[in-house]
């Protein structure tokens, strides 16, 4: 049996260590919003992202969401499908080539967007960005951007 080298282990520990604060951060950030905004993690990077992405009208393109997002289109499509139930969001078929459809933030989900984005703002800070000096960010930063870029 051989015994693993010391990049191996520092990769493997890089690994865990990634995961491990993955799941803490969105742990906690889906308990302050659940709690204080009544919406759930995925809800709010749906509303987020439509309304960062969109012109005035808050509406964007179900692929265009989809690429954005990095979400697979079927899983998207369910989280849709509750937020619409919900009365999130709307879809449309698309006015300019009616071969797809359009993502629209209704009032509904525009408010409560709003209402939501100070307390997903406080918890990403009390949970992660505020316990880290600005060299710790600035690393997340460029690590984000090297696997970002290599894709």
């Amino acid at each position: 049996m051989s015994q693993r080298s010391r990049p191996e282990i520092a990769a493997q520990d890089a690994w865990r260590a990634y995961r491990r604060l993955q799941l803490l951060v969105d742990a906690e950030v889906a308990r302050d919003l659940e709690r204080e905004a009544g919406l759930s993690l995925p809800d709010f990077e749906v509303l987020s992202t439509v309304a960062a992405m969109s012109s005035g009208e808050h509406c964007i393109r179900v692929g265009q969401l989809t690429a954005r997002m990095g979400w697979a289109h079927s899983r998207l499509s369910r989280q849709l499908g509750r937020m619409e139930r919900r009365g999130l969001i709307a879809r449309e078929p698309c006015e300019l080539d009616g071969r797809g459809d359009d993502v629209l933030l209704t009032d509904s989900g525009r408010h409560a967007y709003e209402k939501a984005a100070p307390t997903h703002l406080a918890s990403v800070q009390r949970h992660l960005t505020g316990l880290l000096t600005r060299d710790q960010l600035n690393t997340l930063t460029s690590i984000e951007q090297t696997i970002t870029n290599h894709r």
